[in-house]
């Protein structure tokens, strides 16, 4: 499925698309999200317009007969990206969609920005997703964060709530076959 680079136009879809997959309602969970973790909106409007305006910083977006069914922010940082904002509608997560996407996303990385490493910070507790990551390549740093109280993210239910950074080297296909 192609994918695009979001526009401004795109953000409101994009925080309603972040808030169902991340803190969905009861029965309307896919296979992960972390609405027993953290409560309250995961983005907003005006946040995802902030990083869609940053040059630093895209969004790409997927959608499948005119829905808006997948996206994922790319931040750069030097020869690095850090993948955030990652998310997959909840009827259509367990397809396959949430893999296509990140690669997609670390391939377009790779050769829009040249990145060399993908870097994305995960919380502790959502094993499943650590190993969803884990299985896409991506490896633990020793690298630990607090989770982002004040950033409008969420409010963890519980005081602590660590966030643990994985890491993916990205290797063109050139690198691939020295």
């Amino acid at each position: 499925m192609p994918y695009r680079t979001a526009t401004p136009d795109d953000a409101p879809a994009i925080a309603s698309l972040l808030n169902r997959a991340y803190r969905p309602a009861k029965g309307l969970a896919g296979w992960t999200h972390e609405s027993h973790l953290v409560q309250g909106e995961r983005a907003n409007t005006a946040q995802v317009a902030a990083v869609l305006a940053s040059r630093a910083s895209t969004i790409l977006r997927l959608e499948q007969d005119g829905e808006l069914i997948a996206c994922i922010q790319a931040e750069r940082d030097g020869d690095d990206v850090h993948f955030g904002m990652f998310a997959v509608t909840p009827a259509k997560q367990a397809g396959g969609l949430g893999k296509t996407l990140l690669a997609a996303a670390e391939v377009w990385a790779r050769e829009q920005w040249h990145s060399r490493r993908a870097l994305m910070s995960v919380i502790i507790a959502r094993t499943e997703l650590t190993d969803f990551y884990l299985r896409r390549g991506y490896r633990r740093t020793s690298q630990m964060l607090p989770y982002p109280q004040g950033a409008g993210v969420g409010t963890p239910f519980q005081a602590e709530l660590p966030l643990t950074v994985l890491a993916k080297t990205l290797q063109s296909n050139q690198d691939t076959h020295a």
